[in-house]
């Protein structure tokens, strides 16, 4: 059974990567083809924690690739399809509806009160909310670069702030963009707000953090505030000068991100043999000081694992020795010997603060071949959690076993 699936999981692999070379190269918004169906026997493949079970909520795959997800004004969950220009919501039994299309790879989804903000390759715009349903999508930021990581995060702090991410526009480089491997932050109206406060006729910069290579996941502590950002390190390093490739280095990063400061990328990354400090590439020199003056990850995640969603838990129906730690989705590696990923992580936070993580849902990967993606992950109005899989193009819901 699980060589069948796999091989009709390749298949799959294959028409995604075409799909993905349209859907984002070419930004037509139109979907092409059709994933093939994966049998839902594969769940029996997936490792749940003791009482809770992982079911499939929705497959998507006839619209597109799920990627971000959020909830509208009613509670009902919005998924993201980058490769086919959509939005979907689907209802409490799983049945989905197209409310936005032609979009240019969207992926970021937040409410700013009841409007809807997107965040496309180059941007984000904004759908109106007008008496039950979204009006046409409006320019709300412009001119963010796109190409090399292009998929951008959009979402509205607790204190009324839209924070965007903007990927590295290459694996190791310095940039010549300052938006590059940042985290941006704007007013409610659009407008930049970042840490350096301009004067005269310099225009206002809308940076928060800088060192960031690719921050798609990112979110805030429910008592704190403070905001934790999911960071994807970069490929083929090594712990010496021209040295052979550590398939184990860099680790990904779990950051807690504050205004103004660096971290680290692409000059440093989290030190494995001291947690808290910064390794310096040798390969990839900076100025003398850089990883002092950087800001170490707040946890270290596996290497190559790309962690992208990250949810707490405050208000899901987990059992309650969860509901203060999060779940970051490992959307999984690409290029490692042994692949790493493809798995939901808990990390588990002690006084507001992470100190561990531990396997959460593992299986998606089998014999070295994975057959899903997790991409995000976010606890429903009814308390259970939600994950996104852009490979089987699954939506699926764990919540207690029953019987």
């Amino acid at each position: 059974m699980m060589t069948a699936v796999l091989s009709a999981v390749r298949e799959q692999q294959s028409l995604l990567a075409g799909l993905m070379l349209i859907g984002l190269g070419m930004a037509t918004g139109l979907h092409t083809a059709t994933a093939q169906p994966l049998a839902t026997d594969a769940l029996r493949n997936l490792k749940a924690p003791a009482g809770l079970q992982i079911e499939r909520f929705s497959d998507v795959s006839a619209w597109g690739m799920p990627r971000m997800l959020a909830l509208d004004p009613q509670g009902q969950l919005l998924v993201s399809l980058a490769d086919t220009g959509r939005i979907l919501r689907l209802d409490q039994t799983g049945h989905a509806e197209v409310i936005a299309q032609g979009l240019n790879a969207p992926q970021g989804l937040t409410l700013l009160g009841k409007d809807l903000l997107v965040a496309e390759q180059t941007g984000v715009v904004k759908l109106p909310w007008q008496d039950s349903h979204w009006g046409p999508p409006q320019p709300f930021i412009r001119h963010l670069p796109s190409g090399g990581h292009p998929l951008k995060t959009v979402k509205v702090s607790p204190d009324g702030y839209v924070f965007v991410n903007v990927g590295s526009s290459c694996n190791v480089c310095v940039e010549d963009n300052p938006l590059r491997a940042t985290l941006l932050r704007f007013t409610a109206d659009g407008r930049p707000a970042g840490t350096l406060v301009t004067l005269g006729w310099h225009a206002q910069s809308a940076v928060w953090a800088t060192g960031l290579r690719n921050t798609q996941g990112f979110t805030w502590h429910p008592q704190t505030g403070a905001l934790f950002a999911t960071n994807n390190g970069a490929d083929n390093r090594s712990s010496q000068a021209h040295g052979a490739v550590d398939d184990d280095l860099p680790p990904e990063h779990l950051n807690q991100i504050e205004g103004g400061k660096s971290y680290g990328w692409p000059y440093c990354w989290g030190d494995p043999a001291q947690p808290g400090k910064l390794f310096a590439d040798p390969n990839m020199p900076g100025a003398a000081g850089t990883c002092q003056q950087s800001q170490a990850p707040a946890l270290l995640l596996p290497a190559h694992s790309t962690p992208i969603g990250i949810t707490f838990l405050q208000h899901s129906q987990l059992p309650a020795e969860m509901r203060e730690d999060a779940i970051v989705a490992l959307h999984g590696s690409w290029n490692r010997k042994q692949p790493s990923g493809y798995a939901l992580l808990r990390v588990q936070f002690r006084n507001q603060q992470p100190v561990a993580t531990v396997p959460f849902i593992e299986g998606w990967l089998q014999d070295n071949q994975a057959w899903g993606r997790p991409v995000d992950v976010i606890v429903g109005t009814d308390g259970w959690l939600y994950v996104s899989d852009d490979l089987t193009g699954w939506i699926y819901r764990i919540r207690e076993k029953t019987l």
